[in-house]
């Protein structure tokens, strides 16, 4: 699995002219998963993303975690994580996960999240989304499991 994560004022998600998903304060986290990704690398990166120590304490330096700070996720499934651009023009997503296994361990690395006390707002799944956020900082890192 592979996760963008990135330190956000605010985000949020709309379908179709609908807000599903919305935060004020946290992560805004993209969600990407292949082939051979298993629940232990949803739970790997569900813990990884709540402890990353990427917020600012009382002197500046980047100390607290989403946890210490009280923060939420809007956490948003995005397949093109894994495309592959080194040949050609087209991204080739032969490295992305069926869309049975992606939103099982989607589902499982929300859930993880949730059993931290996290407070995770996402998008839909396999939708067309609009996406936007006031990155901070900005920090932006993408993890692996």
């Amino acid at each position: 699995m592979r996760v963008v994560v990135q330190r956000a004022k605010n985000a949020k998600v709309v379908v179709e002219g609908e807000v599903i998903g919305e935060i004020d304060h946290g992560l805004m986290v993209l969600v990407g998963v292949t082939h051979n990704d298993e629940e232990k690398d949803a739970e790997f990166l569900a813990d990884k993303v709540a402890n990353l120590r990427i917020f600012e304490d009382e002197s500046g330096k980047m100390n607290h975690s989403l946890l210490d700070v009280n923060g939420k996720i809007l956490s948003v499934s995005q397949f093109t994580l894994y495309g592959d651009c080194r040949k050609g023009r087209r991204p080739n997503y032969m490295q992305a996960a069926k869309p049975d296994q992606a939103l099982y361990l989607y589902q499982k690395f929300n859930d993880k999240l949730r059993e931290k006390g996290i407070h995770v707002e996402t998008g839909q799944f396999g939708a067309m989304m609009d996406v936007s956020f006031t990155n901070v900082g900005p920090v932006t890192l993408i993890v692996d499991s």
